[in-house]
């Protein structure tokens, strides 16, 4: 079978499986409607600067967030490089043309942002009518989206994030969720998505005390931070809210913020990307340093798990599987049918059965990498941070289709709506379509 045809009986697969959600004309969130980086269309394969930019447009300021679209916007957030000035932006899908550029909060002394980070690298979050924008403790605002308007913010919110914030929003019914994990607070806050207020707000519960290396000061700062992004899954008829911090990984009760269950992983910090949900399992890279991929069956209430214990004990929480080799710092994994794929920050694609672990394919596809990849149409789409675009089949068997070159490179995450990608690059935002 050739490599064309090979993705389009994937594609076929892929599609019978997608809910009516998925295949809906919006990209709310980071990671797009089902948060997991998956869409139903099919995109375009190949481009270039020359070739299926139906328009390119410039974005001011230094920022990874990724864009979200609804209806005929596109909202991204930005920042100026030295964090004092936060904005957001609304774009034409149609037309690529700026509609609004609208200046959020001044700040008058910004956190500490690390050169890698930031000050606008959380991803907005968007539904009929209204946006939620947040750049972590400096400011969260809740504006209009026809007209603009700022219909609440909340500026309150204490979090030093140590090298900036990189957690995104996600909205549950009327619930605003965001994860703030610092160097001074670790905590996951569930706001009102109408007013603004706090509706509960849940510490983390493991002990950050001296979990540095050898009692160092890290423990003040890198030990205890993380970036990544919750997220909301039905497991064994439970509805969870999943939530990634420093050395730990919950499980919450969503409209309460409960804790139900926890896997602690004290060898790795900083953890950065948002799970994926399938087979019964959770799939999630546990971060910096000595990390792990693992997939984890979820436990009752009130266990808790060490994944580095010489002895486990007999509970329903455990680990189907884990491994070390190319774990993803900063790229989030994507889930198709039987297949988990990965790339991790140095080029190394893997993928692997989602249910035993082994390892069907592993790939240097070379360049180095933050962006999450997405699937679309049953092919899979990396994003490299010079600028690099590799495309290859989404199955069992590696296939690369196209290797495509823009001028700038990604940081911020793909988003896809109807047959066209929207990709932001360091410097401007492109709509790619045949």
């Amino acid at each position: 079978m050739d490599r064309m045809n090979y993705a389009v009986s994937w594609a076929g697969t892929f599609a019978l499986g997608v809910s009516m959600m998925m295949a809906a004309d919006n990209w709310p969130q980071f990671r797009g409607p089902g948060g997991d980086g998956l869409a139903a269309a099919a995109v375009p394969v190949r481009w270039s600067e020359s070739q299926s930019v139906r328009w390119k447009t410039a974005v001011h300021g230094k920022a990874w967030s990724s864009p979200v679209l609804w209806g005929d916007q596109i909202w991204v957030s930005t920042a100026t490089e030295d964090g004092h000035e936060l904005a957001a932006l609304c774009l034409d899908r149609n037309t690529g043309k700026v509609l609004r550029d609208q200046k959020l909060f001044d700040i008058e002394n910004p956190q500490f942002c690390h050169k890698f980070n930031s000050y606008a690298s959380p991803t907005p979050v968007i539904e009929a009518g209204r946006i939620y924008v947040t750049f972590g403790a400096p400011g969260t605002a809740c504006l209009d989206t026809a007209t603009g308007k700022v219909l609440w913010e909340r500026r309150d919110i204490e979090c030093n994030h140590f090298r900036a914030a990189g957690s995104s929003p996600i909205l549950d019914g009327d619930l605003l969720i965001m994860n703030f994990d610092g160097s001074n607070h670790q905590f996951i806050l569930a706001l009102d998505k109408n007013t603004g207020r706090t509706r509960w707000r849940s510490d983390r519960s493991l002990d950050y005390k001296d979990l540095g290396p050898d009692g160092k000061p890290e423990a003040e700062g890198d030990w205890r931070k993380a970036f990544a992004t919750p997220h909301v899954a039905e497991l064994s008829g439970v509805r969870t809210l999943l939530s990634q911090g420093a050395k730990a990984f919950y499980g919450y009760e969503p409209q309460s913020g409960r804790e139900l269950w926890r896997i602690e992983e004290r060898s790795s910090h900083s953890g950065g990307t948002r799970p994926v949900v399938g087979h019964g399992l959770v799939y999630f890279p546990t971060g910096w340093s000595a990390g792990f991929v693992l997939a984890v069956k979820p436990g009752k209430t009130g266990e808790s798990l060490d994944v580095n214990a010489s002895a486990i004990s007999s509970t329903e929480l455990n680990v189907a599987w884990k491994t070390k080799r190319n774990v993803p710092k900063k790229p989030a994994l994507t889930l198709l049918g039987d297949q988990l794929f990965g790339i991790d920050d140095i080029g190394i694609a893997t993928c692997w059965d989602a249910v035993t672990g082994s390892v069907l394919w592993s790939e240097r596809i070379g360049g180095n990498y933050s962006a999450s990849p997405i699937i679309a149409g049953g092919r899979i789409y990396f994003f490299s941070e010079e600028g690099k675009i590799v495309v290859a089949a989404a199955g069992p068997k590696f296939e690369k289709l196209a290797e495509n070159q823009l001028e700038d490179g990604f940081m911020a995450s793909a988003a896809v709506a109807g047959k066209a990608l929207y990709l932001r690059s360091k410097s401007h935002l492109y709509r790619i379509e045949d």
